[in-house]
């Protein structure tokens, strides 16, 4: 990480780089600006791009629009004369055009900002004027801003790929002189990130004099993200000037202790309510982060049952009606609020007014993400911001602490910089299509100076344009596929002007999480497996999250509306399940966020569990339990993986301890389950947590260990992520709905028409048919290369998983026990569970977590 500058900048370098109306508005406010202000301002004088990394607090914001506002107050807004709009070829009067675009991963950032810009240019009277453009924006204003653009212009990526669509984009964006890039890390890592960066490379070539600044918070990995803010020339890695601001108060977190009985698992921290209520009332204002909008709605009702001092606590999260959150955000901003349950919604940076303590519910997964949230605590850089942890069980206890001492070492985790994926490509180049007619060659040469998409060959590049103009070889003698052509001069253009409808109406990368409808009929003829016809209709028992259902194959069972039912069938949006007799659910539901638990912080509880001194540090709960452990069993070194076999009721459990986080931990689970297939170990099901995984089944598996008739080094042999992976992703729903994904991104199979949206049915009917068809005739089409990609670095988590089974090799420890393990106990009270959640969920899991406490406890 690069170090602050710690030279200041003198009073006559001041006066060089910020004109008198600026430092007198500066003394008016009683502020100085700050030096990485100033920096950000030299760097633009030089005619550099530069990345800021600087906490929330420090000013970004103003730090990224000085350089536009000083050049813009000192800039003639008089007519320049002449321009064409290349649409219409109507010539009218324009000023000196768009000077600066800023791009905000959130509608509601971009309306802030602009509110925020509009006080420093009134009370400085600049000639500015400044727009925003989201999808909240009235069709004629949008028209309008495109013919006579305002001087800054606050936006979105998809917006952006709207404009560069248009076959105006050249006359909009040929004045452009600087794009501000906010909140930078949290696009970089997601496909938005990678239409940003097409989108960034179409910018380079329309406006080569065009500088870019990125406001970031901390990263692990800044020299990285500075490379998404300049092109990439001649395969070199480039990367922009990086300015740190210094001078942040260290934030001050704390872990409850709480003072009631600690669960061993669950997410709800319904145990520390009270404490929690008392931390809103001894503040001003409380923001409290959970990981599920289900989770912020059931601890909402629950302040609200004991709220009986009538403090305002409000709900926030993504589910909501617009218009609710807008009317929390301004309570919020107005300081009105005494606490708002939120999830991810508020983890961005908008400045919400005075928010003094931040409470964090269950696990931060990540020490970055939990940094972003404690940053909307205290928007002043010399005071501390204050947050508060509250484990949700034993093992988020390690979690929580390990969390934050990386924080207090400014320690880092957020993920490197993508590779760019080819469904969001294949919505570029018909985009590109849909404005000015391009040529390959020209096309290539421009996408390879975008930092996501540097190392793209060439023939990727082409499968991509072949399969926007064809649908690829299995498709090309479907017309509809067929988006793009060539003309005599060998550029390409649409094939017709509907081509270029639909595509503005499906821009973007954001595919909604869907929901699939349950219904209850009879099994398949034959049994469970079989081939035998379904019969459609049956009572509808209630929906359920697609994640869920894609870890299924026929034949698995699971609870559901109280009933034990088989699976046995997806078909379009409907799961058909069949009544079952067997007790134990096969795969029960996966409790908890999704976030996965960052590979760096499983490392770092894996350290802890393995120093006995800094255990020193928790909680004596927590102390307790472990001391229980290694008494009883073992607590697993830093780079061990331990396995521990036992007896319980009629069934055996071996239950590992990979610390690798859910998703990896679902995958390993899914993939030695057929190997105990194959050995003879009869498994019935597995489950998951993010520190553990636990099989059971009617083998007695501590007898194989025993007798060698079950080798743990050949169980967990690396070779797993070969053909056992193909063949339980050719058996999974997981694979076709991955492909949905990118055939909707890709614009292959469109979500939107003119005035209708199109029906889940229809989308995955069409999705479904075009998978069987490509697996069947074109294996390595481009969207199913898309589709693994997609599915091997975010779903499946395999390179996590390599990386685990490589670090084990030769270091597999076996327990063979009498009965549950203290460590095993969590991931044991997931077993069997069903998605019951407030008070009678919490106390089905005391009865069970009570029942497995007595046998660890001997």
């Amino acid at each position: 990480m690069p170090s602050p500058d710690p030279l200041p900048f003198t009073p006559l370098e001041t006066a060089v780089l910020l004109p008198d109306r600026f430092r007198r508005w500066f003394a008016a406010r009683g502020w100085s600006p700050r030096e990485h202000q100033l920096a950000l301002l030299a760097k633009a004088n030089d005619g550099a791009s530069a990345l800021l990394i600087a906490p929330t607090g420090a000013g970004k914001t103003l730090a990224g629009f000085l350089p536009t506002l000083v050049e813009l107050s000192s800039s003639s807004t008089k007519s320049v004369g002449e321009k064409n709009l290349i649409s219409t070829g109507r010539s009218v009067k324009r000023t000196g055009g768009l000077h600066t675009l800023y791009i905000s991963p959130l509608k509601a950032l971009a309306v802030d900002i602009a509110r925020n810009l509009e006080t420093p240019i009134a009370e400085m009277g600049l000639p500015i004027k400044v727009e925003t453009r989201t999808g909240d924006t009235p069709v004629s204003r949008r028209q309008r801003q495109r013919r006579y653009p305002p001087d800054i212009l606050l936006t979105t990526p998809e917006q952006l790929a709207l404009l560069l669509s248009s076959d105006d984009a050249p006359f909009l964006f040929s004045s452009l002189k600087r794009i501000v890039l906010d909140e930078l890390h949290a696009l970089v890592t997601s496909k938005r990130g990678d239409l940003l960066s097409l989108g960034l490379a179409r910018l380079w070539r329309l406006a080569p004099e065009m500088r870019a600044i990125g406001l970031s918070a901390t990263v692990a990995e800044p020299e990285s993200l500075a490379r998404f803010l300049v092109p990439q020339l001649d395969g070199k890695e480039v990367a922009a000037d990086i300015v740190v601001a210094g001078g942040a108060a260290a934030p001050v977190v704390e872990m409850l202790d709480t003072k009631e009985r600690l669960p061993w698992a669950g997410h709800t921290a319904r145990h520390a309510l009270g404490e929690m209520y008392e931390l809103i009332k001894r503040n001003k204002t409380t923001l409290v982060f959970v990981n599920t909008r289900s989770q912020a709605e059931m601890l909402f009702q629950d302040f609200w049952r004991m709220n009986d001092d009538g403090l305002a606590i409000a709900l926030h999260h993504g589910s909501l009606d617009v218009a609710q959150r807008r009317k929390v955000e301004d309570a919020m901003a107005a300081g009105k609020l005494r606490g708002v349950v939120c999830t991810s919604s508020l983890d961005l940076g908008i400045d919400w007014g005075d928010i003094d303590l931040v409470v964090n519910v269950g696990a931060p997964k990540g020490a970055s993400r939990l940094m972003q949230r404690i940053g909307r605590a205290n928007h002043r850089l010399d005071e501390p911001s204050r947050a508060v942890l509250i484990p949700a069980n034993r093992f988020e206890v390690l979690e929580c602490r390990v969390a934050i001492d990386a924080i207090a070492e400014n320690a880092q985790d957020t993920p490197p910089l993508r590779t760019g994926a080819l469904d969001v490509l294949a919505q570029h180049v018909l985009g590109c299509a849909c404005g000015e007619p391009f040529l390959s060659d020209e096309l290539y040469a421009e996408v390879l100076t975008s930092a996501p998409y540097a190392s793209l060959t060439r023939t990727d590049f082409d499968d991509v344009v072949d399969f926007v103009a064809t649908g690829g070889y299995a498709l090309k003698t479907y017309e509809r596929f067929a988006r793009i052509k060539q003309d005599k001069q060998g550029r390409w253009r649409v094939t017709n002007p509907k081509v270029r409808q639909s595509y503005r109406l499906n821009v973007g990368t954001i595919v909604e999480e869907a929901m699939l409808k349950v219904r209850l009929v009879r099994g398949r003829g034959g049994g469970a497996g079989s081939t035998g016809m379904i019969g459609r209709g049956g009572r509808m028992l209630g929906e359920i999250e697609e994640y869920f259902i894609e870890g299924l194959v026929a034949g698995d069972t699971f609870v559901f509306g109280g009933e034990i039912v088989r699976y046995e069938a997806l078909v379009e949006d409907q799961v058909y399940v069949s009544r079952a007799n067997d007790k134990d659910a096969k795969v029960p539901s996966y409790m908890g966020g999704k976030f996965p638990l960052s590979t760096y912080l499983a490392e770092r509880v894996r350290k802890l569990l393995d120093d006995r001194r800094q255990w020193n540090a928790l909680p004596e709960q927590v102390r307790d339990w472990l001391s229980l452990q290694k008494s009883f069993s073992l607590v697993p070194a830093v780079r061990e993986l331990l396995v521990e076999t036992f007896p319980r009721g009629n069934k055996h459990y071996f239950v590992c301890y990979p610390f690798e986080g859910r998703l990896a931990h679902q995958t390993l689970g899914m993939l030695l389950t057929r190997r105990m297939e194959r050995a003879r170990v009869r498994p019935l099901g597995f489950v998951a947590n993010e520190y553990a995984l636990a099989v059971w089944g009617l083998g007695d598996m501590s007898f194989m260990i025993r007798h060698g008739k079950l080798d743990l080094a050949a169980l967990f042999a690396a070779d797993m992520l070969g053909d056992d992976l193909e063949a339980w992703l050719a058996e999974s729903a997981l694979m076709k709905r991955t492909f949905r994904n990118c055939a909707l991104i890709s614009g292959l199979i469109p979500r939107r028409f003119t005035g209708e949206e199109k029906s889940r049915r229809q989308v995955l009917f069409s999705t479904d048919l075009v998978y069987d068809v490509l697996r069947k005739h074109q294996a390595d089409h481009v969207l199913l290369r898309a589709a693994r990609a997609d599915a091997a670095a975010g779903l499946l988590d395999l390179k996590r998983l390599g990386d685990m089974l490589s670090r084990i090799q030769g270091r597999i420890t076996h327990r063979e026990l009498e009965h549950v393990s203290p460590l095993a106990v969590p991931v044991m009270l997931e077993i069997g569970r069903e998605s019951v959640y407030g008070e009678a969920g919490d106390e089905l899991l005391a009865e069970a977590a009570d029942e497995l406490v007595k046998e660890a406890m001997g």
